[in-house]
């Protein structure tokens, strides 16, 4: 075996074992605002899935683990498992795999630090690098100091709580009363959390003497089952799951004091019932975003905290959808700073006028200041993020990063953290820019066997960007090769980036004969509004018909054979390849689709109900993107690949595709996953995936010679 199939052979395990490689990176960045010191969570190796909590003294360049879960733990479980059931569920809608400390908070000066540990509350001195466990004896999640560094809150038991940093003071503010079962103080909702990006529901006053608080009814959201199979004497666990069409949870917001007297806020929650974000800053008021059911309206509303009244400072209305922006609406001094699709382009806005020209495409916001705001934004190359700072003045966005490569950042005062990802080099440089000088911090990363190489393009009449993969050693003479595309070509998420870690599975695939595409189409961000919103009523026939589109464009200049395509996909990539073979046999001849939505109807209600509107009001858009009614139509290979306790896709979708093609005869492979949620952090699971796709597809597209890996070559998996 050549060095470089013995390299691949050795990728799915090291791919498993490092967390898709992001163990060791420096992540959840945090600066102090006089620029003393940032602070951060990494775990001590590439393979090491337990992350602690460093500081970085910004004047000396030092890093320092101030807090490690080996240390602070009373047990093994304490650092890896015995999580509360409010902690397991926030992790899978957060999709983490690491252990050990996976969030913290500080207050306002990032002098103190709290965070859970398998449910015990901790607290952290930063200068002092002194970390210790809280007296508290609650089972706790999301403990949040007060911004005077003060007091700290935590929820536990479905109620929220604060007692001082020493422990004493303890009380209960807010929590279900009699026959309240079903009702949470201070903790996000099953949509907020997985769809809204909103995973916390509380907030501080910035006097840290009250505090905004959700209360969550999920009372009118019906019950599903998620079952164990493979352990029939477990019960089966109840999951409150919004449908499409169905009921929500009940959300309101109220301001609590210190002696947990409450004042309700006011707003029109009928008609805007999504409580999209809470922003309680020393700039402007205390700040709530809402949105209608139908997502066509969202209104941002100040609050008088002492009557609980609200008044509307921005409205936007789209007759599809108002998309979610990260980090808006936020406020830069006294004026409002939020998005405005303008056109075909996203842009950031300040009480209504524009601040970025048309064509910059914005993403997130990261930073507001007097003087400027500091965004995430795609210029002509959606493959390539950058961080800008955009001028309130309205003079000119000036770029803080290269113009190749996909850029975060996180900025405090005049201390700005800058994370860089590229094509050249695997992983992320993190660059601390501040008043006590620049620095970098340390990414313990592993390097990756493989080297991805990428040949980025854009392809057909749309400019479909793609990337495409060949074996490393191709030569012309090898002639054309079996092709593999790989997806996941829907809303809230790109492949096609100019990231090299992101492409390591590709290149894995390429080393085993293949030519892999991997194509963004519409309906994936990155390109404006109307790119976005060609899936409206249809979350099928665009994201396909690119697909095809791109194939066909590359195999024009490239070594594609069109007599041996496959596709494989997960979530909306596993439905998209699901669906590829079931309506175009013609061009696809095996698929592999993991976790797909087969019939939107079972999938929740503020994803779905954004593209298709209700099952009730709008049945048409439900049979045309359904794969239910396509069972009668499969003539190729499909293997289903489904996690039996995923409670965001649930297994229900496989399980009814699967039915509907043994209704009509059809052979087909199902590979249920036991104790597998929508994500897969078991690293044998992760791991054997990858082979076991890898076995199908070579037997389904008959590729029984040439150039091929075995688990054997790196020795057996597992």
């Amino acid at each position: 075996m050549t060095r470089g199939l013995r390299e691949a052979a050795a990728f799915p395990r090291q791919h498993a074992r490092t967390r898709r490689f992001t163990l060791g990176q420096p992540r959840s960045l945090t600066p102090a605002p006089d620029g003393a010191r940032v602070v951060f969570l990494r775990a001590g190796a590439g393979d090491d899935p337990v992350l602690r909590l460093w500081v970085l003294d910004t004047a000396s360049g030092e890093e320092r683990c101030v807090a490690d879960p080996v240390e602070l733990a009373r047990t093994e479980a304490d650092v890896v498992g015995d999580l509360p059931p409010e902690e397991q569920a926030l992790r899978e809608r957060t999709r983490e795999a690491a252990g050990g400390i996976v969030a913290y908070a500080t207050d306002r000066a990032v002098r103190v630090a709290t965070f859970a540990l398998a449910g015990r509350l901790h607290v952290c001195r930063l200068a002092a690098g002194k970390a210790s466990a809280h007296p508290s004896r609650h089972t706790v999640v999301d403990p949040r100091p007060d911004p005077t560094g003060q007091r700290v809150a935590y929820v536990a038991g479905a109620a929220l709580h604060v007692a001082a940093l020493d422990g004493a003071d303890g009380r209960l503010l807010a929590g279900p009363g009699d026959g309240e079962e079903q009702v949470s103080w201070g903790l996000a909702d099953f949509i907020a959390a997985e769809e809204m990006g909103r995973t916390r529901g509380y907030w501080w006053a910035p006097d840290g003497q009250r505090l905004a608080v959700t209360r969550v009814d999920n009372a009118p959201v019906g019950r599903w089952h998620i079952t164990d199979p493979a352990h029939p004497a477990r019960p089966p666990r109840p999951v409150a799951y919004p449908a499409a069409g169905t009921d929500n949870a009940d959300v309101g917001l109220f301001v609590v004091d210190l002696d947990g007297g409450r004042v309700r806020v006011d707003w029109d929650a009928v008609s805007y019932p999504y409580v999209v974000s809470v922003v309680w800053g020393t700039s402007g008021p205390l700040t709530v975003c809402v949105q209608s059911r139908d997502q066509k309206g969202m209104r941002v509303l100040a609050v008088d905290p002492d009557a609980g009244t609200t008044r509307i400072v921005h409205e936007a209305h789209d007759a599809d959808w108002v998309e979610i922006v990260r980090g808006l609406p936020r406020w830069a001094g006294s004026r409002l700073v939020h998005a405005l699709d303008d056109g075909d382009t996203r842009r950031l806005a300040v009480d209504g006028q524009p601040l970025t020209p048309p064509g910059l495409q914005l993403r997130a916001a990261v930073h507001s200041g007097d003087d400027a705001v500091v965004v995430l934004a795609s210029d002509e190359d959606p493959t390539a993020v950058g961080v800008w700072r955009v001028p309130l003045d309205g003079s000119d966005p000036a770029p803080l990063t290269p113009s190749e490569g996909v850029h975060d950042a996180r900025v405090r005062g005049q201390t700005v953290v800058l994370q860089l990802r590229g094509l050249a080099e695997p992983g992320v440089r993190t660059l601390v820019h501040s008043p006590a000088g620049d620095s970098e911090i340390v990414s313990l990363a592993e390097t990756p066997v493989l080297h991805p190489r990428p040949r980025m393009l854009e392809l057909g009449r749309r400019g479909l960007r793609a990337a495409l993969f060949l074996p490393s050693d191709y030569a012309d003479e090898d002639g054309r090769l079996p092709v593999l595309l790989d997806p996941y070509g829907g809303p809230h998420a790109q492949r096609v980036l100019q990231h090299r870690d992101g492409f390591g599975v590709a290149q894995w695939f390429a080393e085993s004969g293949f030519a892999v595409l991997v194509v963004d189409g519409r309906g994936t961000p990155g390109r404006g509004p109307v790119w976005e919103r060609a899936v409206a009523g249809d979350l099928v026939s665009a994201p396909l018909e690119d697909q095809i589109d791109a194939l066909h464009a590359a195999a024009g200049d490239h070594p594609l054979d069109l007599d041996k395509v496959a596709i494989r996909g997960w979530s909306f990539g596993g439905y998209l390849a699901a669906a590829a073979v079931l309506r175009r046999p013609d061009v696809f001849h095996a698929a592999v689709a993991g976790a797909p939505v087969t019939d939107w109807a079972l999938y929740d209600t503020h994803y779905t109900e954004r593209y298709l509107g209700t099952p009730q009001d709008n049945p048409e858009a439900y049979r045309v993107s359904s794969l239910l009614d396509d069972a009668p139509g499969l003539h190729r290979p499909l293997l289903l690949i489904h996690g039996l306790a995923d409670d965001n896709v649930v297994a229900a979708h496989t399980l009814r595709l699967s039915e509907a093609l043994l209704r009509h005869a059809h052979p087909h492979h199902v590979l249920p996953l036991a104790g597998v949620t929508h994500m897969t952090p078991q690293e044998t699971v992760a791991e054997n995936l990858l082979w076991l796709q890898l076995a199908f597809l070579r037997e389904a597209l008959h590729l029984e010679h040439g150039r091929w890996m075995s688990p054997g070559d790196d020795g057996p998996p597992g």
